[in-house]
């Protein structure tokens, strides 16, 4: 059964630290074709539109395009903090194989 991407509390409490929803901005997951490995995510902070299912949390907002969705279904949507930087994170059980940067998948 496919659901909707599910965003974690740490995700939105970072879009919180950085301010988006007083920006009137929301963090837009979209999967695009291209990269390595077939198809990458683009990740950035933008506008919601009509079409796009808004999943909110904390007073913050994350949406994804009509497009894009299916290929984020189950999808869980989180933020990381390691050594060698912090960012917004996918884990996508859809994706049969990923490259090292993590924003590239093939299904």
């Amino acid at each position: 059964m496919n659901l909707p991407p599910k965003v974690t509390s740490r995700a939105f409490e970072r879009l919180a630290e950085i301010g988006a929803s007083g920006q009137g901005k929301a963090l837009r997951v979209a999967v695009e074709g291209g990269g390595c490995s077939g198809f990458q995510y683009e990740i950035a902070l933008d506008e919601p539109k009509e079409d796009d299912l808004v999943l909110e949390g904390g007073g913050q907002k994350v949406v994804v395009d009509s497009i894009s969705l299916p290929f984020l279904a189950n999808a869980v949507i989180d933020f990381s903090e390691e050594l060698i930087g912090a960012r917004f994170v996918i884990d996508n059980p859809n994706a049969t194989s990923a490259c090292g940067c993590g924003t590239s998948f093939s299904m």
